[in-house]
């Protein structure tokens, strides 16, 4: 049986390659081989953990994982009975469309692998593929981007609005960028990294606020004008808040600064933390939260190809699978990177 290497957690915050079998597709099925994968938070929090509890019945103890869940790649390999799709395709993959569970998640396969098989392959619904033009490392942005476009799609963000976006990591960037191309009218990020806050600009943010050194209300009122909460208290006109950072410190700032019917987004994995309830009451702030991506896994991909300069800005670091542990290094080492992305551009 032939064999392909796949990324796994290992000791704790480590990750070791270990020789698998190659996945053989069924009638249904298609076999990528992979290209491109990003790493996301969640690795990182699998590789803290030495891999993740097993089920109950197994005793509990800690399994590694196979890692990776933002993938691209081409087709491989096609079954008998898939349609629309032939050997050369160039696809991004749903990681959560699988009956084997969550790709990179606990599943029986991790994208960070030569080889991925999609099971029950089909076009629009596991796997959509991409243009010629639209770069692997950009397509393996797909799944991320996808999140940050269903944060955009519950804010409900119109071309009126000003919106504030909190943390300029992935999420938070991708945000913005479908704010911006949705057409709404300003958009500002905060964050409290030089560099981030750069790379928002560069990405179309209309203006940012470095919250470490900066009057968070002073400068949105300056952008925003100047509005009231319920009780006629001053404050910033921003209409739609969006948390992509998940500090507590966001919610007690959005808080403090919303005005009578403004919105708060929560996409990020929030730390624990006491929310001021009286506060939301005084403003009657709405809070909306945003997991996954129910419909936006391929709503995204078409504009992404079209964009991808755009998103290309947000991957610091393109890092071969051969050097994989200098990958998750840099993930796992707060400042030294934004978005990695690991490419399979040396395999055979």
């Amino acid at each position: 049986m032939p064999t392909m290497k796949s990324l796994r957690t290992g000791a704790v915050d480590k990750v070791e390659v270990v020789d698998v079998e190659r996945p053989v597709p069924g009638p249904k099925d298609a076999l990528i081989r992979i290209r491109a994968c990003g790493i996301c938070g969640t690795d990182v929090s699998f590789l803290h953990m030495g891999g993740m509890p097993a089920r109950a019945h197994l005793g509990g103890e800690i399994v590694p994982v196979h890692l990776g869940h933002e993938p691209a790649g081409e087709v491989a390999e096609v079954g008998a009975d898939v349609e629309g799709l032939v050997v050369g395709d160039r696809v991004v993959i749903d990681p959560t469309g699988h009956p084997s569970g969550l790709i990179g998640c606990g599943g029986t396969q991790g994208a960070m692998s030569e080889y991925l098989l999609v099971e029950n392959a089909e076009v629009g619904k596991n796997v959509q593929a991409f243009p010629d033009h639209l770069p692997f490392a950009v397509a393996a942005l797909n799944e991320p981007m996808a999140v940050a476009r269903h944060a955009v799609n519950r804010s409900g963000a119109g071309s009126e609005d000003k919106v504030v976006v909190f943390g300029a990591g992935p999420i938070g960037l991708g945000a913005a960028i479908w704010l911006k191309l949705r057409g709404v009218r300003h958009v500002v990020v905060v964050d409290v990294i030089p560099s981030r806050l750069e790379k928002a600009l560069a990405v179309g943010a209309d203006a940012v606020i470095n919250s470490a050194h900066e009057d968070v209300t002073g400068r949105l009122t300056e952008l925003h004008g100047q509005a009231v909460n319920a009780l006629g208290q001053p404050r910033p006109g921003t209409d739609i808040f969006i948390d992509a950072a998940g500090a507590p410190a966001v919610f007690n700032t959005v808080i403090g600064n919303a005005k009578s019917h403004a919105t708060l987004v929560m996409v990020a994995v929030q730390k624990k933390g006491e929310v001021d309830l009286g506060g939301m009451l005084r403003s009657e702030l709405t809070l909306i939260a945003s997991q996954g991506y129910p419909t936006e896994i391929f709503e995204v991909t078409a504009e992404l190809a079209e964009h991808h300069e755009r998103f290309e800005k947000l991957i610091s670091h393109v890092v071969p699978f051969a050097e994989a542990d200098r990958a998750f290094e840099l993930t796992l080492t707060p400042g030294a990177a934004e978005k990695v992305v690991v490419t399979f551009d040396d395999q055979p």
